[in-house]
Protein backbone atom coordinates (compact mmCIF):
# COMPACT_ATOMS: atom_id res chain seq x y z
CA UNK A 1 0.00 0.00 0.00
CA UNK A 2 2.59 2.47 1.07
CA UNK A 3 4.11 1.49 -2.66
CA UNK A 4 0.60 2.99 -4.23
CA UNK A 5 0.52 5.52 -2.18
CA UNK A 6 3.65 6.69 -3.11
CA UNK A 7 2.70 6.54 -6.94
CA UNK A 8 -0.38 7.82 -6.60
CA UNK A 9 1.17 11.27 -5.25
CA UNK A 10 3.98 11.17 -7.91
CA UNK A 11 0.98 11.08 -10.57
CA UNK A 12 -0.89 13.95 -8.96
CA UNK A 13 2.57 15.96 -8.42
CA UNK A 14 3.23 15.30 -12.18
CA UNK A 15 0.26 16.92 -13.26
CA UNK A 16 1.33 20.15 -12.10
CA UNK A 17 4.09 20.23 -14.79
CA UNK A 18 3.66 19.75 -18.65
CA UNK A 19 5.50 16.51 -19.39
CA UNK A 20 3.05 15.05 -16.80
CA UNK A 21 0.01 16.68 -18.56
CA UNK A 22 0.96 15.44 -21.55
CA UNK A 23 1.63 11.22 -20.70
CA UNK A 24 -1.43 11.65 -18.54
CA UNK A 25 -3.98 13.15 -21.63
CA UNK A 26 -2.06 10.57 -24.24
CA UNK A 27 -2.49 7.75 -21.58
CA UNK A 28 -6.36 8.68 -21.56
CA UNK A 29 -6.77 8.90 -24.94
CA UNK A 30 -5.90 5.64 -25.42
CA UNK A 31 -7.44 4.09 -22.78
CA UNK A 32 -11.12 5.65 -24.13
CA UNK A 33 -10.22 4.79 -27.32
CA UNK A 34 -9.32 0.70 -26.73
CA UNK A 35 -12.07 0.84 -24.44
CA UNK A 36 -14.73 2.28 -27.30
CA UNK A 37 -13.50 -0.87 -29.33
CA UNK A 38 -13.73 -3.47 -26.35
CA UNK A 39 -17.49 -2.27 -26.46
CA UNK A 40 -17.89 -2.38 -30.21
CA UNK A 41 -17.06 -6.12 -30.01
CA UNK A 42 -19.41 -6.64 -27.29
CA UNK A 43 -22.08 -5.06 -28.66
CA UNK A 44 -21.66 -6.77 -31.95
CA UNK A 45 -22.22 -10.62 -30.73
CA UNK A 46 -25.78 -8.96 -30.61
CA UNK A 47 -25.90 -7.79 -33.85
CA UNK A 48 -28.49 -8.20 -36.62
CA UNK A 49 -28.13 -11.32 -38.95
CA UNK A 50 -25.07 -10.45 -41.75
CA UNK A 51 -26.37 -10.52 -45.36
CA UNK A 52 -22.85 -9.72 -46.73
CA UNK A 53 -19.61 -10.55 -45.73
CA UNK A 54 -16.08 -10.32 -46.90
CA UNK A 55 -13.20 -11.03 -44.48
CA UNK A 56 -10.23 -8.58 -44.65
CA UNK A 57 -6.75 -8.62 -43.65
CA UNK A 58 -6.58 -5.34 -42.07
CA UNK A 59 -9.21 -5.94 -39.20
CA UNK A 60 -9.16 -5.00 -35.30
CA UNK A 61 -6.74 -7.49 -34.68
CA UNK A 62 -3.91 -6.54 -37.18
CA UNK A 63 -4.82 -2.79 -35.77
CA UNK A 64 -4.17 -3.76 -32.51
CA UNK A 65 -1.09 -5.35 -33.50
CA UNK A 66 0.59 -1.93 -34.79
CA UNK A 67 -0.89 -0.52 -31.82
CA UNK A 68 1.15 -2.63 -29.63
CA UNK A 69 4.07 -2.12 -32.42
CA UNK A 70 3.63 1.48 -32.20
CA UNK A 71 3.46 1.41 -28.52
CA UNK A 72 7.08 -0.07 -28.12
CA UNK A 73 8.56 2.55 -29.88
CA UNK A 74 7.11 4.96 -28.07
CA UNK A 75 7.63 3.31 -24.72
CA UNK A 76 11.76 2.26 -25.53
CA UNK A 77 12.49 5.30 -27.31
CA UNK A 78 13.56 3.62 -30.57
CA UNK A 79 13.58 6.10 -33.14
CA UNK A 80 12.73 9.20 -30.80
CA UNK A 81 14.97 12.28 -31.84
CA UNK A 82 15.01 15.90 -31.02
CA UNK A 83 14.31 16.71 -34.66
CA UNK A 84 12.04 20.09 -33.41
CA UNK A 85 14.54 23.46 -32.40
CA UNK A 86 13.83 24.23 -28.35
CA UNK A 87 11.00 27.01 -29.16
CA UNK A 88 9.28 24.92 -31.58
CA UNK A 89 8.93 21.86 -29.09
CA UNK A 90 6.20 22.70 -26.96
CA UNK A 91 4.29 23.94 -29.66
CA UNK A 92 4.55 20.62 -31.82
CA UNK A 93 3.58 19.15 -28.54
CA UNK A 94 0.58 21.28 -28.09
CA UNK A 95 -0.45 20.28 -31.65
CA UNK A 96 0.04 16.93 -31.09
CA UNK A 97 -2.11 16.58 -27.87
CA UNK A 98 -4.58 18.17 -29.69
CA UNK A 99 -4.58 15.56 -32.69
CA UNK A 100 -4.78 13.15 -29.82
CA UNK A 101 -7.78 14.81 -28.43
CA UNK A 102 -9.81 15.13 -31.14
CA UNK A 103 -8.60 11.86 -33.18
CA UNK A 104 -9.90 10.32 -29.30
CA UNK A 105 -13.66 12.29 -29.89
CA UNK A 106 -14.09 11.96 -33.27
CA UNK A 107 -13.45 7.83 -32.98
CA UNK A 108 -16.12 7.99 -30.14
CA UNK A 109 -18.38 9.63 -31.69
CA UNK A 110 -17.73 7.62 -35.01
CA UNK A 111 -18.60 4.58 -33.46
CA UNK A 112 -21.83 5.93 -31.30
CA UNK A 113 -23.02 7.16 -34.58
CA UNK A 114 -22.26 4.07 -36.59
CA UNK A 115 -24.04 1.62 -34.01
CA UNK A 116 -24.84 -2.01 -34.93
CA UNK A 117 -23.81 -1.49 -38.54
CA UNK A 118 -19.90 -1.94 -37.13
CA UNK A 119 -18.21 -4.79 -37.98
CA UNK A 120 -14.69 -6.59 -37.42
CA UNK A 121 -14.81 -7.77 -41.28
CA UNK A 122 -16.74 -5.88 -43.98
CA UNK A 123 -20.00 -6.69 -42.97
CA UNK A 124 -23.51 -5.93 -44.66
CA UNK A 125 -26.58 -6.72 -42.16
CA UNK A 126 -30.01 -7.29 -43.18
CA UNK A 127 -31.14 -4.39 -41.30
CA UNK A 128 -27.85 -2.07 -42.54
CA UNK A 129 -28.18 1.60 -42.88
CA UNK A 130 -26.47 4.29 -44.80
CA UNK A 131 -24.97 6.88 -41.99
CA UNK A 132 -24.27 10.03 -43.14
CA UNK A 133 -25.67 12.12 -39.57
CA UNK A 134 -22.80 12.79 -36.76
CA UNK A 135 -19.08 12.99 -37.76
CA UNK A 136 -20.16 11.32 -40.98
CA UNK A 137 -21.59 13.90 -42.49
CA UNK A 138 -17.74 15.18 -42.56
CA UNK A 139 -15.94 11.87 -42.88
CA UNK A 140 -16.76 8.88 -44.78
CA UNK A 141 -14.17 6.81 -42.59
CA UNK A 142 -14.16 9.03 -38.85
CA UNK A 143 -13.08 5.67 -37.25
CA UNK A 144 -10.16 4.98 -39.29
CA UNK A 145 -9.20 9.18 -40.08
CA UNK A 146 -9.25 9.39 -36.32
CA UNK A 147 -6.64 6.75 -35.78
CA UNK A 148 -4.44 8.16 -38.24
CA UNK A 149 -4.76 11.53 -36.39
CA UNK A 150 -4.14 10.04 -33.14
CA UNK A 151 -0.53 8.01 -34.30
CA UNK A 152 0.50 11.71 -35.89
CA UNK A 153 -0.13 13.51 -32.64
CA UNK A 154 1.84 10.87 -30.53
CA UNK A 155 4.94 11.02 -32.90
CA UNK A 156 4.87 14.77 -32.28
CA UNK A 157 4.42 14.46 -28.63
CA UNK A 158 6.92 12.36 -28.30
CA UNK A 159 9.03 13.39 -31.49
CA UNK A 160 9.64 9.98 -32.47
CA UNK A 161 10.62 10.19 -36.29
CA UNK A 162 10.61 5.99 -36.70
CA UNK A 163 6.94 6.33 -35.21
CA UNK A 164 5.54 8.77 -37.67
CA UNK A 165 7.00 6.99 -40.51
CA UNK A 166 5.09 4.09 -39.50
CA UNK A 167 1.35 5.49 -39.07
CA UNK A 168 2.20 7.40 -42.45
CA UNK A 169 3.95 4.56 -44.66
CA UNK A 170 2.19 1.49 -42.85
CA UNK A 171 -0.74 2.24 -41.23
CA UNK A 172 -1.88 4.95 -43.11
CA UNK A 173 -2.17 2.68 -46.78
CA UNK A 174 -3.93 -0.20 -44.70
CA UNK A 175 -6.52 1.82 -43.72
CA UNK A 176 -6.92 3.28 -46.97
CA UNK A 177 -6.93 -0.26 -48.58
CA UNK A 178 -9.85 -1.36 -45.97
CA UNK A 179 -11.67 1.76 -46.87
CA UNK A 180 -12.00 1.14 -50.50
CA UNK A 181 -13.17 -2.69 -49.17
CA UNK A 182 -15.79 -1.11 -47.45
CA UNK A 183 -16.74 1.59 -50.07
CA UNK A 184 -17.01 -1.35 -52.66
CA UNK A 185 -19.57 -2.95 -50.74
CA UNK A 186 -21.47 0.00 -49.30
CA UNK A 187 -22.03 1.33 -53.17
CA UNK A 188 -23.17 -1.83 -53.92
CA UNK A 189 -25.66 -2.16 -51.26
CA UNK A 190 -26.26 1.50 -51.58
CA UNK A 191 -27.34 3.23 -54.84
CA UNK A 192 -26.85 7.08 -52.82
CA UNK A 193 -23.58 6.04 -51.66
CA UNK A 194 -21.82 7.24 -54.83
CA UNK A 195 -23.13 10.99 -54.22
CA UNK A 196 -22.16 11.12 -50.57
CA UNK A 197 -18.61 9.75 -51.49
CA UNK A 198 -18.36 12.81 -53.77
CA UNK A 199 -19.49 15.18 -51.22
CA UNK A 200 -17.67 13.98 -48.30
CA UNK A 201 -13.86 13.12 -47.74
CA UNK A 202 -12.45 10.12 -46.84
CA UNK A 203 -10.04 10.99 -43.66
CA UNK A 204 -9.84 14.74 -44.01
CA UNK A 205 -13.19 17.20 -44.16
CA UNK A 206 -13.35 18.30 -47.59
CA UNK A 207 -13.03 22.17 -48.28
CA UNK A 208 -14.74 21.98 -51.41
CA UNK A 209 -17.23 19.57 -52.91
CA UNK A 210 -17.86 18.38 -56.03
CA UNK A 211 -21.09 18.59 -57.62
Amino acid sequence: MPAITQRLDDWLRSLGTFDGLTRTLVLLCAFATLTAVLLNFLLAQKAAAVKRERRSVVATGTMLGFFAGYYCLLRFRIGAVDFLPGPIEPVAAVVGLALLVAGTCVNILGRIALGGNWGDHIRIYQDHGLITRGVYRLLRHPLYASLIWMFCGAALVFQNWLALLANLGLFLPAMYYRARQEEVALTVEFPAYAAYRRTTGMFFPKLWKRK
